[in-house]
């Protein structure tokens, strides 16, 4: 896919320019340490919190399994793939909005499938270029290998948005790589855009960092950590914004969503200029 294509079709993605995309952290699914609940529970909770989103005004939703940990390194197990699937069609059935799959940690096959057999829209994944340690071991590269199994599964319509110098990572093996020369390798590895992100969940991304990226690449970047209201105007240059933990009851991303700051994103959103 050429840079040029790759803004297109993400313009037609999500009907605009922008895009504004609310988190739903799902319940602790079967099998992991925290799991509670039925699927039936989990469905509906994801449910709940996506009509929030849709009503405030976001343009687009993702599933992501950060109750799970910890986390298995690079694949999760039949009963996480067929779990997030059952929620993720249910999601998008109602719905209706562009719709992401992540699978911690690294599980970007299982997510592909995920997404292909749910009708979801696009897939944020790890290491899809280079290598870094994260908190479960050494993450390597998976672009040759992922997009492979997309083609030949049938998912071409499964856009890969990757993230680049992952939060909740060491990035000393490739500290002579900046982030610019690490965006433009997944920009040449095919990746359908980038994600820019800070140190870990909740922490902002530098402004400057999602600028220089933004000037020197040809495909969507979204920052996919630590957006609030008041720093959002800071990223005017990026396509997209990941939003999760700033509105949670008192900004921590396992809590309840605050209708109030979901709709405070929308209008500091509404703010921006139509393009990037």
């Amino acid at each position: 896919m050429l840079p040029r294509d790759a803004l297109s079709v993400f313009r037609e993605r999500f009907g605009t320019p922008r895009a504004l995309i609310g988190m739903l952290h799902v319940g602790a699914l079967p099998g992991t340490p925290a799991a509670c609940h039925s699927i039936e529970t989990l469905i509906q909770q994801a449910l709940a919190d996506a009509r929030i989103y849709r009503d405030a005004g976001f343009t687009g939703l993702a599933i992501e399994n950060m109750h799970d940990r910890p986390y298995l390194k690079g694949g999760v197990g039949p009963e996480i793939t067929a779990a997030m699937t059952v929620i993720a069609r249910e999601v998008k059935r109602e719905m209706g909005l562009p719709l992401g799959i992540q699978v911690l940690a690294a599980a970007n096959r299982e997510a592909l499938a995920i997404a292909h057999a749910s009708g979801a829209d696009f897939v944020r994944v790890e290491g899809f270029v280079y290598a870094h340690v994260a908190d479960e071991g050494v993450i390597e590269s998976c672009a040759g290998e992922l997009l492979r199994c997309r083609r030949a599964i049938g998912a071409e319509s499964v856009l890969v948005f990757a993230d680049i110098k992952k939060k909740h990572s060491a990035h000393t093996i490739t500290a002579d790589v900046s982030i610019v020369e690490t965006a433009k390798a997944a920009e040449f590895f095919l990746a359908d855009g980038v994600v820019v992100t800070g140190a870990a969940t909740g922490e902002p991304a530098s402004p400057e960092e999602v600028r220089d990226v933004a000037q020197a690449l040809g495909v969507p970047v979204l920052v996919g950590s630590g957006i609030t209201p008041v720093n959002l105007p800071q990223f005017s240059r990026a396509h997209g914004f990941i939003v999760g933990s700033s509105v949670k009851e008192g900004g921590v991303w396992h809590n309840r969503l605050d209708p109030a700051a979901v709709r405070a994103v929308v209008a500091a959103f509404a703010g921006l200029s139509p393009d990037p």
